[in-house]
C-alpha cells in the first residue's frame, strides 16, 4: 500500500510500524482482557498499580487509558457494569462529573495542558470499542500534539511509559 505521497506503508491500515518492546508488559498475562469478560470491570477490582486505576470513588473510578491519544489520557467510568447515560443513578451521574473536574485538575497540574477533549462514546457505532461499560474520556491536549486521532502523520509516539504516568497522577490525586 502507498500513501498520496507514494510512500510504501506496510499494515492494511497504511501506517508505519515502530517497535515498541516495553508496551508489552501492557498485553502480558494479568491485566484483564476483553476476553475474560469487561475489562473495565476487571480494573475496578485490581490493585491500582495493576491496573492502571489512578482514582476509586463510591461510585466511580478513573483510569489511564492502555492506548492513549495523548500521554495522560484519562477515562473516567463508575463501578457498576453498565453501558447507557440514562440508565445511571443520580449518585453516578454527580460523581462521574466531579471526577471528571478533579480529573482535569490534576492533569494541569502534573502535565500542564493547553486544552482537553473530553466526552462519551455511546455505542459501538459511535466509536466505543468497549461500549458495554459507559466511560468518559479526559484527553489533555498540546498545541501542536499531532492530531485527537493520529491520521496524518501514521505513527503515534508517547514520551512517558504508562506506568509512571498513573504513578504521577495517582500521587497528584491525594
Amino acid at each position: 500500500m502507498t500513501d498520496p505521497a507514494g510512500h510504501v506503508r506496510a499494515g492494511f491500515e497504511g501506517f508505519d510500524r515502530l517497535w515498541t518492546p516495553h508496551r508489552m508488559a501492557y498485553v502480558a498475562p494479568g491485566l484483564p482482557s476483553v476476553d475474560d469478560g469487561c475489562p473495565f470491570c476487571a480494573m475496578s477490582d485490581h490493585a491500582l498499580e495493576e491496573s492502571l486505576v489512578v482514582h476509586r470513588g463510591k461510585t466511580c473510578f478513573t483510569v489511564l487509558n492502555l492506548h492513549p491519544y495523548n500521554p495522560g489520557h484519562l477515562m473516567v467510568l463508575p463501578h457498576r457494569h453498565v453501558a447507557e447515560l440514562e440508565d445511571l443513578t443520580d449518585d453516578e451521574v454527580t460523581e462521574l462529573m466531579t471526577t471528571t473536574q478533579q480529573a482535569v485538575r490534576v492533569l494541569r497540574r502534573v502535565s500542564g495542558p493547553h486544552a482537553f477533549n473530553i466526552g462519551l462514546n455511546l455505542g459501538g457505532v459511535a466509536g466505543g470499542s468497549l461500549s458495554q461499560h459507559l466511560h468518559q474520556h479526559v484527553v489533555p491536549r498540546w498545541a501542536g500534539d499531532a492530531n485527537f486521532i493520529t491520521v496524518l502523520g501514521g505513527t503515534k509516539t508517547l514520551p512517558q511509559l504508562l506506568a509512571d504516568t498513573r504513578a504521577m497522577l495517582a500521587e497528584a490525586w491525594s
